[in-house]
């Protein structure tokens, strides 16, 4: 094998040791599954889905051949880098503050207590492997797989604010996407050569593939790339794809966000464009937003050609999704630290052997399900342990829905619960409420929270979040 794609072998032998062997007929007889997962990717950038705009053939690829959940959520984050959070209720399937223990505390030094994902489908007789983005600590990635390639954390170089860096656009900021010297996404190849994270996590993920011995354990692939995520780079020809004077800005485009959130100024993924936001400026970073996502879309064009090539597709479970959105000057906003749709709704396809191709679900979902849905699809026992549910029921057309309502948080800032048609959002620390007939208002742009016609809603929904907050280990007090 190339040395970019060199493996390291580590983590379940012992734990496999000492589970009840799998009988490798049984084993065989499981689909692939191939987990694609990009990081500040929101639900409104696939060019086929809901977004012309955007360039993304192979996503649209998966989307024809597959089931979209269209509105998929992640269930919030007790940290200001709400990539940790959601990977660990991801990998864990638990509701977000039995998550935040669970997995060790976000990676501070204990090895996670309940079975991960991964280590639940190794556990089954799955050959699994990770590459890119993991940002959930060293235990847990050792716990979990078998298998681990080149992988990188949660922030890359590059992405300090002011100055001669990630600052965009300031005057006399020199700081461009393409070219390597700002480092960020640009790192070594592991040859000593200068390549695209997304380049080294796709390299990674094709040299597995082709790696493989014919006939042997179906395998699970969880490849993370960091893109989109600032520092949003990708190579000259990408960014030539969106030019500034075709990229449109969306209605729900402010200056500044109605209300400080609690944390306006210190933030740091709201200190990336100046105050107050102009048109301009937000243009520059939806350009360098798309052209990251189309260019992490090329690499998964390539990962999904090489599987197709190895013969394995036909059984081969693949999901692709996000671990949460971003605003980019929605609501005056830059980051993922927010209630609003941008922020916390994601891509979420599911195709592969048995399931429906081209179709859209609509019912409120969870990132988080994943773990459980796969298990099922596969027919591997879910652990006790998992909280989410499976979306098994709603992939064959069995049910209609699996939740009413769905809960998101960020630290002691917000509390928020959503249904089909109404959006409560609380602001504890400033005294703010904001509601939201999602219907008649997708852009969330009217808040009706002081309108004497919604009280009845609004009691409702207030009742419903309690509920919640109980539900996944929520001990703020709203009042």
């Amino acid at each position: 094998m190339k040395r970019r794609g060199f493996i390291h072998t580590m983590g379940l032998a012992a734990a496999s040791a000492a589970c009840p062997a799998i009988l490798r007929s049984e084993a065989a007889a499981r689909p692939n599954i191939l987990f694609l997962f990009t990081d500040d990717q929101t639900f409104r950038s696939i060019g086929s889905l809901n977004n012309p705009a955007v360039k993304t053939p192979n996503i649209d690829r998966l989307v024809r051949n597959g089931v979209t959940f269209t509105h998929a959520f992640n269930q919030g984050s007790w940290t200001g880098a709400v990539c940790i959070a959601s990977r660990a209720m991801l990998n864990t399937g638990r509701f977000i503050y039995h998550a935040q223990h669970d997995i060790g505390n976000a990676g501070k030094g204990e090895a996670p207590c309940v079975p991960l994902w991964s280590e639940t489908l190794g556990r089954a007789g799955y050959d699994t492997f990770m590459t890119g983005k993991w940002h959930n600590g060293d235990l847990a990635l050792k716990q979990g797989f078998k298998h681990v390639g080149p992988h990188g954390g949660g922030m890359l170089p590059s992405t300090e604010v002011g100055g001669e860096a990630y600052n965009r656009p300031a005057p006399g900021n020199t700081w461009t996407p393409y070219d390597p010297k700002w480092e960020g996404h640009w790192m070594d190849d592991g040859e000593g050569g200068i390549v695209h994270s997304s380049v080294r996590w796709a390299n990674a993920a094709v040299d597995y593939l082709k790696g493989r011995e014919a006939g042997g354990d179906p395998f699970f692939m969880y490849v993370a790339f960091h893109a989109p995520h600032d520092p949003r780079q990708s190579p000259k020809e990408y960014i030539d794809l969106y030019p500034l004077d075709e990229i449109q800005i969306p209605p729900n485009f402010y200056p500044e966000h109605p209300f400080d959130q609690g944390e306006r100024y210190t933030l740091r993924d709201e200190r990336l464009a100046p105050f107050p936001r102009t048109p301009d400026e937000i243009k520059v970073h939806i350009q360098e937003y798309y052209a990251i996502i189309s260019h992490a879309d090329a690499q998964i064009g390539r990962i999904l050609d090489t599987l197709e090539a190895s013969g394995e597709m036909d059984n081969t479970l693949i999901v692709f999704s996000a671990d949460h959105g971003l605003a980019m000057g929605q609501h005056g906003l830059m980051g993922k630290q927010n209630q609003y749709d941008h922020s916390i709704r994601m891509p979420l396809i599911f195709c592969g052997p048995g399931l429906e191709k081209n179709k859209r679900i609509d019912s409120l979902v969870y990132l988080h399900n994943t773990y459980a849905t796969t298990c099922e699809l596969a027919g591997v026992e879910v652990p006790e342990t998992v909280e989410f549910r499976s979306l098994a029921p709603l992939l064959r057309g069995e049910t209609d829905r699996v939740y009413d309502a769905i809960f998101g948080s960020y630290v002691d800032f917000q509390r928020m619960v959503r249904t089909d048609r109404y959006k409560l959002i609380r602001y504890p620390k400033v005294g703010e409420t904001q509601l939201f007939d999602l219907v008649e208002d997708p852009w969330e742009m009217n808040n009706l929270a002081g309108e004497k016609a919604y009280s009845g809603v609004l009691d409702r929904l207030s009742y419903r979040l309690s509920e919640l907050q109980r539900q996944v280990g929520d001990e703020l007090v709203l009042t």
